[in-house]
């Protein structure tokens, strides 16, 4: 065990002892958060939101690494093979935490080995269209599909990703069949979308919703048991008679295995912290994401339920990734 992991595993007692401000301003490493996925999506906003308050908790400061490819495996990879010392954490939505390793026949990492650290938000999925796709509404948005089977193409983040399997569980539910289109990344998808090289985007609210306003694009229906208080003019799908339409965004932290608990439970109160904060709930309500800030023990149980729940999905469409 090196001096290194010692000196910050010391600290991270030191918090559990009642010194947790002493303890996260003494942090003398540099905090890195790896994004598996591009810039500009939310998965890459929200960690920059949450870095300029950590900042000043590291001496070496906070870094947000994009290392993206592979449905976020890549940047995954290279934090699973991090020294768990709680310097080097990945910041992601589902894929590479509770999903791939459902997709792939074959991964470089284990992901059920993850520690857990903490949900920063959930974000419910919304059915987008592009504006030249003649519906108005879900009815006319299903009738149109079923009235060009194979014909209408649908984006996603990628092979594997929320997107990809949001559209898979639809076209379960509604008996539809569209086409697969992937993109590496949220932000390529929605440029394409808007531009109308692409028919549907399954996307996450807090990326589309601003493109809906402007009308851009319009957002059909919310797959969340709620409205969302962002568009709360746009029904779910629950209410559009799709029952079963339910699939939510998170987007957490995970250290990689072998980080003592203490550890991961320092890293989790200085984001809690950061997520309480009233400006960064108004930044995050402007993605349109609901701050969560769950303890450890919390977020790997929401992990595990989110990992079963996609689980089924996958078996039922019959994806699968080499």
């Amino acid at each position: 065990m090196s001096l290194k992991f010692l000196g910050h595993a010391c600290a991270a007692l030191a918090l559990a002892g009642g010194l947790a401000g002493q303890a996260l301003a003494q942090s003398p490493g540099t905090l890195k958060l790896i994004v598996p996925f591009p810039a500009g999506g939310t998965a890459d906003v929200l960690p920059r939101i949450l870095a300029e308050k950590l900042r000043p908790h590291y001496a070496g400061g906070v870094v947000v690494e994009n290392r993206t490819g592979a449905g976020g495996n890549i940047g995954a990879e290279s934090v699973f093979r991090s020294e768990p010392d709680g310097l080097t954490l990945l910041a992601s939505p589902p894929g590479p935490i509770a999903i791939n390793h459902h997709l792939y026949k074959k991964l470089s990492f284990d992901p059920t080995r993850w520690v857990p650290v903490t949900v920063m938000a959930t974000v419910p999925n919304v059915l987008a269209v592009a504006n030249k796709v003649p519906a108005q509404n879900l009815a006319e948005f299903i009738a149109y599909v079923k009235a060009n089977p194979g014909k209408v193409t649908y984006a996603s983040q990628g092979n594997g990703s929320t997107s990809h399997l949001t559209a898979s569980m639809f076209m379960q539910l509604t008996g539809t069949e569209m086409v697969h289109v992937p993109y590496r990344g949220t932000a390529p998808a929605l440029v394409d979308l808007v531009a109308g090289q692409v028919d549907v985007f399954f996307d996450n609210l807090s990326s589309s919703a601003q493109f809906h306003t402007a009308g851009k694009l319009r957002i059909l229906a919310v797959a969340d048991a709620e409205r969302s208080r962002v568009l709360p003019q746009v029904p779910t799908f629950v209410e559009l008679k799709v029952p079963g339409m339910h699939a939510v965004t998170f987007f957490s932290v995970v250290a990689p295995p072998g980080t003592p608990p203490a550890v991961a439970a320092n890293v989790q109160k200085a984001l809690a912290d950061a997520m309480a904060q009233p400006d960064v709930k108004a930044r995050f309500a402007d993605q349109g994401a609901e701050p969560r800030g769950w303890s450890t023990e919390r977020t790997g149980e929401f992990i595990k339920t989110e990992s079963d729940r996609w689980n089924k999905v996958i078996k039922s469409a019959n994806v699968t990734l080499e």
